[in-house]
């Protein structure tokens, strides 16, 4: 259109240019031409006629003047052209708009379908919660109407069954937790465009929701014992199954018995055993009970030092040796200064299949008018396992639990937790030294490849959502070194922190330096028990002591997560190697 607009205009002109070159080379015809022709075009001759000879001869001159503008209008006009071509940016004259116009037509199109996006993640994740929401309310009316009604004694094994059927529950609101977590990520995505410089999206763990909260450990229906012993009746706690952990959890169960004896409990002498004094804060038990309940064998000494005999040695397994205890340790205990009576069990015991005993079987059995008595080994004794292993223990008292780690240890772990971890981290036990021989002669077997662990641990730490891991290990660095590198979340390594060796620029140790405590390896056990067991979410060993020390810890000080788990909990190795 443009162009036949131009050629069209052209025309024009040159017919224009013709007519005016003509009238000035000829004379007026003498015969006026057809009406047509003075329709068509401009005609000087149409005035011959009636104008005069001057007027002619005004006409002739502006005429040429006419002409001559025309022409210098044509030689103008290219030159024109040319500077301005030069000269300016023409494709900026008259292409900015048309793709302005195009960029903004896009542009719409492209946030009217993310708003209508955000508009459907919303209402599905309104209806995530909804469902949540719902399925919760139905698991807390379950558990209230299945305790009501039933006594004190059957209220833990209600807790139980409760846990063991809410497993599955666990596993979907984990599922449903994980779909609506991705639902917030995609909204936060979309919202990235729409972002003005102060406005703040809210993460994908924003929902009120806490995917790893603690566990409901229903203390306030714990079933207790009361420990008040005689002043002058003791027991002395024999342990000798196994390495410190082992020790703690029997120590645990002596106490047990001297509260069911009205007994006071004498700590072993590190002299044949470990240095308790130096992880657990004895006068904490004391405290807590409100009463001399717990005294060291020092103590002991002291008062029985005119008379450092056991009366009674009594083995609470008789088979396959008496109480564990070899001549070997016959001779320590003698080199105390303390005489004994023979050892002798009240019942025929086998540690591997040890029975299922009661408190009346206690009573009935270890029961003495003997100032003394002795009772070892009882790690592996299943007495009144569920109300033993309760949180918070058997035993009424005040505090949350009553073995802990010593005063020390804790703000120890508590200043190394400041400066390496802060408060979200999730702590592993990695169990290696020792146990794959130990671990395959079980069924199955709870040894597991690196890669194959390390898809374990990513997978709690994407539930968890949290930044580092703590790694308490006696694995090799080569191990743990390929560890480091597969545990991979999106996209991204999670870091495996071990505690550093000893340095003086770092002051998170100074405690232990200054009471003498540095260098001892069942100190930095403990302080390692103690940091996995302020975490917010632990992965243990199955079949490690260590693990279940840590558990029992977390159970009573109310930090157990409903995440914590077994490591590969529920899966077999997807490698074992033959037997010997």
């Amino acid at each position: 259109m443009a162009r036949d607009t131009a050629s069209f205009s052209s025309d024009e002109e040159d017919d224009d240019r013709r007519n005016l070159i003509h009238q000035n080379d000829t004379k007026p015809a003498p015969a006026s031409p057809p009406a047509e022709d003075r329709a068509a075009a401009f005609d000087v001759e149409d005035f011959g006629p009636r104008i005069g000879g001057d007027r002619r001869s005004k006409l002739s001159k502006l005429a040429k003047l006419a002409l001559d503008k025309r022409y210098l209008f044509a030689v103008f006009l290219p030159v024109f052209i040319v500077v301005v071509y030069f000269t300016a940016d023409l494709h900026s004259l008259f292409s900015y708009d048309v793709s302005s116009i195009k960029a903004d037509s896009f542009g719409d199109r492209m946030r009217e379908s993310e708003l209508r996006a955000l508009y459907l993640l919303k209402q599905q994740q309104v209806g995530l919660q909804t469902l949540w929401n719902r399925a919760f309310r139905d698991l807390v009316a379950d558990q209230n109407s299945s305790l009501s009604g039933s006594n004190s004694s059957e209220i833990n094994k209600g807790h139980q069954s409760l846990a063991s059927s809410s497993a599955s529950f666990d596993d979907f609101k984990s599922s449903v937790l994980k779909q609506i977590s991705l639902n917030k990520e995609i909204q936060d995505v979309l919202l990235l465009a729409h972002q003005s410089g102060n406005l703040s999206v809210e993460g994908a763990d924003g929902f009120g929701f806490d995917r790893c909260k603690k566990v409901d450990q229903w203390f306030s229906e714990r079933r207790t014992i009361e420990w008040n012993p005689k002043s002058n009746k003791f027991l002395l706690a024999i342990c000798l199954s196994g390495q410190m952990s082992n020790h703690l959890i029997c120590l645990e169960k002596h106490m047990f018995f001297a509260a069911v004896l009205n007994r006071v409990l004498v700590i072993p002498s590190f002299r044949v055993d470990y240095r308790y004094h130096r992880v657990l804060d004895i006068d904490h038990i004391n405290q807590c009970l409100g009463r001399k309940v717990v005294i060291s064998f020092e103590e002991f000494s002291e008062i029985r030092k005119n008379h450092l005999h056991i009366d009674r040695f009594i083995c609470y397994f008789s088979s396959p040796q008496h109480c564990y205890v070899d001549d070997e340790h016959v001779k320590k205990l003698k080199n105390l200064g303390l005489s004994m009576a023979k050892l002798e069990s009240p019942w025929k015991e086998d540690v591997k299949r040890p029975n299922k005993r009661t408190l009346q079987d206690i009573q009935a059995k270890f029961a003495s008018n003997d100032d003394v008595i002795a009772i070892g080994d009882v790690f592996f004794a299943d007495v009144e396992q569920e109300w033993v292993m309760q949180p918070g223990g058997p035993l009424a008292h005040k505090c949350k639990t009553l073995i802990e780690p010593s005063r020390l240890i804790m703000l120890t772990a508590e200043r190394f937790i400041q400066t390496f971890l802060g408060k979200d981290y999730i702590a592993l036990h990695f169990r290696r030294h020792g146990f794959l021989k130990f671990c395959n002669a079980k069924k199955p077997s709870c040894f597991y490849p690196i890669p194959q662990a390390a898809d374990c641990i990513s997978r709690v730490v994407e539930r968890a959502n949290t930044p580092v891991i703590y790694l308490s290990t006696d694995a090799a660095e080569s191990e743990t070194g390929l560890l480091q590198s597969l545990v991979v979340v999106n996209e991204k390594v999670v870091p495996l922190v071990k505690r550093p060796a000893s340095n003086s620029a770092e002051k998170w140790d100074a405690l232990l330096y200054r009471h003498g405590l540095q260098g001892d390896s069942q100190v930095e056990a403990m302080l390692d028990k103690t940091i996995c067991a302020m975490s917010s979410v632990f992965i243990g060993a199955s079949g490690s002591t260590f693990t279940e020390d840590i558990l029992r810890l977390r159970k009573d000080w109310g930090s157990a997560s409903i995440c914590d788990e077994y490591l590969c909990q529920g899966e077999d190795p997807n490698f074992i190697a033959g037997n010997e």
